[in-house]
């Protein structure tokens, strides 16, 4: 008799070019989580995530009987649910403090890089241009601190790392001088294991 092989009890379904999938793969990573990584492009019809999730929309996760799919929602699931290495700050005003700096990425950035990726050559030349100056006007915040406003690596660095790792993909080009500290920080963060762990196959490609 032959040997099944057994899924584990977490599956993650992934948008292998998708930012907010790639966040929650590198909470995955930072936490060392068995989990099965399905990747479900964006007009692949997928019966099984249809039927879990009512947007059938990526990222989605299920471990168990629990679906979630909302990425800031899993990566907080996922840091209380696997607590080591914590991705949160302790103290209850640092953890309000990330929160709203994940809203502000939410709000701010994430809607350029759409502008960029599905508007109008218009539209998204000036999404670049916004992106552009956002990026280079938080550069100064890195020469203090290793990771975005913190000592440690936190889920507000998984937001912004998959944003930065695509902006030569999305035609942003940066002012290398002008934003030296960030450069250091993403030099930092790309350097991660996890942070290489959680790459798909298509990520790789946009900087190789």
């Amino acid at each position: 008799m032959g040997v099944v092989a057994k899924r584990s009890s977490m599956i993650f379904y992934s948008g292998s070019e998708d930012h907010f999938s790639h966040r929650v793969r590198i909470v995955l990573a930072e936490k060392g989580v068995a989990v099965d990584i399905l990747d479900v492009s964006a007009d692949e019809h997928n019966a099984e995530l249809a039927d879990l999730n009512p947007y059938n929309s990526v990222p989605t996760l299920l471990d168990r009987d629990l679906v979630l799919y909302e990425s800031k929602v899993m990566m907080e699931y996922l840091d209380e649910r696997f607590p080591h290495p914590p991705l949160l700050p302790v103290y209850p005003v640092a953890r309000a403090q990330s929160r709203l700096w994940m809203h502000r990425i939410e709000r701010e950035w994430c809607p350029l890089v759409e502008q960029i990726q599905q508007g109008s050559k218009k539209d998204a030349e000036k999404a670049r241009k916004e992106l552009r100056e956002s990026l280079a006007g938080i550069s100064p915040i890195f020469e203090d601190m290793p990771f975005f406003m913190s000592e440690e690596f936190t889920l507000v660095d998984c937001c912004i790392a998959p944003i930065l790792w695509r902006l030569p993909a999305l035609g942003v080009e940066l002012p290398e001088k002008q934003v030296a500290p960030l450069m250091d920080y993403m030099e930092r963060v790309f350097a991660r294991d996890a942070f290489k762990v959680a790459l798909s196959e298509s990520e790789r490609e946009m900087r190789s």
